[in-house]
C-alpha cells in the first residue's frame, strides 16, 4: 500500500475540544486515486495535512510511502507532493523561476532544475508564459503551476486538496488529464473533493468521512449498489400510456412506479428494481398487457444521491476551512 492509516485521531483545543478525525483508517493502492469525500468540516483537509507531515496526530498511525508520519516526516516529505486548496506559487516569480525554485530545494542540479521546469511548462501549457510573473497569470494558469510545482520532484505519492476549486470547466478538465496521465505513469494519488463529477471521473474508491469517521468505502459503483438498487427506466412508445402501465404494475405487486420527476425522465416510467426475477417480471407483464416500449435500461443511484443517503447532507461546492494549527 502507498497509504496506510490506522485508528488517526486528532483534536483541536484539548480534551474538551473539536474532534477532527476520530480513529480514521485507510488505504491507499500504489497508483490509485482514492478519493475522500464528506461535508463540510468533516475532517478531510485534516487528514492531508497530517500525511503531509504538516501537523501530528494525536493518536493513531500513518504511513505514506513506507514512511511514518511522525518519526520520519523528512524521509516523507522528499517522497510526496501537495496541491492545496489555493494556489500557492510566488506572485513575484516568474512561472519558470518558481518551478527552478521548487527543483533546487529538492536538492537537483542546475541543470536538472531547468531541464524538470522546461518539461512540466511544456505539459501544463504554461511555456508561453514562462517568463512572467505568476501574479500575472489567470486563476487557471496559476492552478496549473501550482500542480506542476507539486510533481516537480516525482512524487510517489501525491495529496490533492480540492485541487479544481473556482476553476472554469475547462482548465478543470485540463487538471484531470493530468491527473490521469501522472496515475498512468504509477503516481498514487489521494484526492479530497466535494465535486461529485470529479470524484467519478478520477477515482478508484471513494472513502466517505463525516464528523470525523469513515462511513463507507469502495469502488464507486459499489456504493452506489449499498445504497439503493438498480432503477428500471422504461420508455412507452405511446407517453400517454404512462398512468396505465403504472397502474398494472401497481396491481400486479411489482411497483411501485412513478412517470417522470426530471426533466431527464420526461416521458419515462421508473420502477426499483428488486433483482433480476423482478426485472423480468416487470418486461414480462409490460409485454403481456400489450404495451409496446420504445426503450429499456437501468440506473444506479448519482453519486450525489449516495453522498446524501450516507451522510444526510447534501454534497457542497465549497469547503470551509478546518481549524489550522501550525507545526512547530
Amino acid at each position: 500500500m502507498a497509504v496506510t492509516v490506522q485508528g488517526l485521531v486528532k483534536r483541536y483545543g484539548g480534551p474538551s475540544g473539536v474532534t477532527a478525525l476520530d480513529g480514521v483508517d485507510l488505504a491507499v493502492r500504489r497508483g490509485s486515486v482514492l478519493g475522500v469525500l464528506g461535508p463540510n468540516g468533516a475532517g478531510k483537509t485534516t487528514l492531508v495535512r497530517i500525511l503531509s507531515t504538516l501537523i501530528r496526530p494525536d493518536a493513531g498511525t500513518a504511513e505514506v510511502g513506507g514512511y511514518d508520519v511522525v518519526s520520519q516526516p523528512r524521509q516523507l516529505r522528499r517522497v510526496i507532493g501537495l496541491t492545496g486548496q489555493y494556489a500557492s506559487v510566488d506572485g513575484k516569480l516568474s512561472g519558470r523561476e518558481n518551478l527552478y525554485l521548487i527543483g533546487r530545494l529538492l536538492d537537483m542540479s542546475r541543470k536538472e532544475a531547468r531541464a524538470r521546469a522546461d518539461e512540466l511548462l511544456e505539459r501544463f501549457s504554461l511555456t508561453g508564459a514562462a517568463e512572467r510573473s505568476a501574479a500575472t497569470y489567470s486563476g487557471g494558469m496559476r492552478r496549473r503551476l501550482d500542480l506542476a510545482a507539486s510533481v516537480m520532484g516525482r512524487p510517489a505519492v501525491l495529496f490533492l486538496d480540492e485541487p479544481t476549486t473556482g476553476l472554469d470547466p475547462r482548465t478543470r478538465n485540463e487538471v484531470w488529464d493530468e491527473v490521469r496521465s501522472m496515475t498512468e505513469s504509477g503516481t498514487t494519488v489521494l484526492l479530497t473533493t466535494q465535486y461529485m463529477e470529479e470524484a467519478e471521473q478520477l477515482a478508484n474508491e471513494l472513502t466517505v468521512i463525516d464528523r470525523g469517521r469513515v462511513i463507507a468505502n469502495g469502488p464507486v459503483e459499489e456504493l452506489k449498489a449499498q445504497v439503493g438498487g438498480s432503477t428500471l427506466r422504461i420508455r412507452p412508445a405511446d407517453r400517454d400510456s404512462l398512468p396505465a402501465m403504472a397502474d398494472a404494475l401497481t396491481e400486479a405487486g411489482l411497483g411501485p412506479a412513478e412517470a417522470g420527476g426530471t426533466e431527464e425522465d420526461d416521458g419515462v416510467l421508473r420502477v426499483p428494481v428488486r433483482g433480476d426475477e423482478h426485472l423480468t417480471a416487470v418486461i414480462g407483464l409490460l409485454g403481456t398487457r400489450g404495451f409496446p416500449l420504445s426503450g429499456v435500461d437501468t440506473h444506479l443511484p448519482s453519486l450525489d444521491e449516495v453522498f446524501l443517503t450516507l451522510t444526510g447532507k447534501p454534497a457542497e461546492s465549497e469547503e470551509i476551512r478546518e481549524l489550522e494549527v501550525v507545526p512547530s
